[in-house]
């Protein structure tokens, strides 16, 4: 179909992370196996916490979802990224490329809400401990969570459906191994400037705000923890907060780097780099740095293991 003189675009191909055959192998291996520990580990981390009774807390629900949302978004671009490694025609029609963009969308964004509501967690639980459970309702949870995916659907339907407006002319290669929303303005025939502008104003009001909320509950607890006369109490305090507070380092890290760097210092590999860090490793890190850093969890973990060997004894 043609129209102007341009090739209306119907397919993107992924240029993937390298056109190298003899790498292909290897790099499908890699991912697959990180996918692979994604998946066990967060599928593992909610079915703990759903089995054993002493993680049915607000603390640990949030986690749940948190890992949850991980496996989604992982799944949003892995599935596809490790068949591109194994086939030659590295094809993605549009309306596939849209949907991975906005499913990308809903999860990365209800994750970034959801991380600032497990900020807000640990500040009523260091701060008001004897009122937390008070505070901390089912309820309470329940609305904060769904509040959060509500947040995500939001910022998806916004972006997608002004993507959905542009044209898409002659060019289709995407110099990506997923559907960034960057490189889909770079193809487009059409004025992307209110895009643009959407981009910049959904990013820094979501991202500014949940990180404010973050700062405000961290600054107040270490304000609660240095009132902590006891050194044992202090530690006990830091330690309920040094998982969330390194899940939170590494994921709100990650964003500043690729979106708030100087335009001088972007580059291909770079980028794909950090893509491929955000993308595909932290949700694969966040159920390491919860069991690794978590008496609780690895407590858990310990106990289902031991009910295993003595039902398998």
């Amino acid at each position: 179909m043609t129209g102007d003189n341009h090739t209306i675009v119907t397919k993107f191909i992924l240029v993937g992370l390298t056109d190298r055959l003899e790498l292909q192998v290897p790099l499908f291996v890699t991912f697959f196996l990180i996918y692979l520990i994604t998946l066990m580990g967060n599928i593992g981390m909610i079915l703990v916490i759903q089995i054993d009774p002493q993680l049915h807390t607000p603390m640990y629900f949030f986690l749940s979802n948190l890992s949850f949302l991980d496996v989604c978004y992982s799944s949003t671009i892995a599935p596809n990224m490790l068949a591109n490694f194994l086939v030659e025609s590295k094809a993605i029609s549009y309306s596939g490329c849209i949907m991975q963009y906005g499913f990308f969308v809903v999860f990365v964004t209800t994750e970034i809400f959801l991380l600032a509501v497990m900020a807000y967690d640990r500040y009523v639980a260091i701060c008001n401990p004897l009122l937390y459970m008070v505070t901390m309702t089912k309820r309470v949870c329940i609305t904060l969570v769904v509040g959060s995916y509500f947040s995500g659907l939001i910022n998806s339907l916004i972006n997608t459906s002004s993507l959905q407006r542009l044209s898409f002319c002659d060019s289709n290669v995407i110099n990506n191994f997923y559907c960034d929303l960057t490189s889909l303005l770079k193809l487009s025939c059409s004025d992307v400037s209110v895009n643009e502008r959407l981009l910049f104003t959904c990013g820094s009001l979501f991202e500014m705000s949940t990180f404010l909320i973050i700062i405000i509950s961290y600054i107040l607890i270490v304000i609660a923890v240095l009132r902590i006369r006891s050194v044992q109490g202090r530690h006990k305090a830091f330690a309920t907060c040094s998982s969330h507070l390194t899940a939170v380092t590494i994921f709100h890290g990650t964003i500043f780097f690729m979106y708030l760097r100087p335009s001088t210092s972007y580059s291909l590999d770079t980028d794909q780099i950090a893509s491929v860090f955000y993308t595909i490793v932290i949700p694969m890190l966040n159920p390491l740095i919860y069991s690794l850093r978590n008496r609780d969890v690895k407590c858990a973990v310990k106990k289902l293991l031991s009910r295993k060997t003595i039902i398998i004894q």
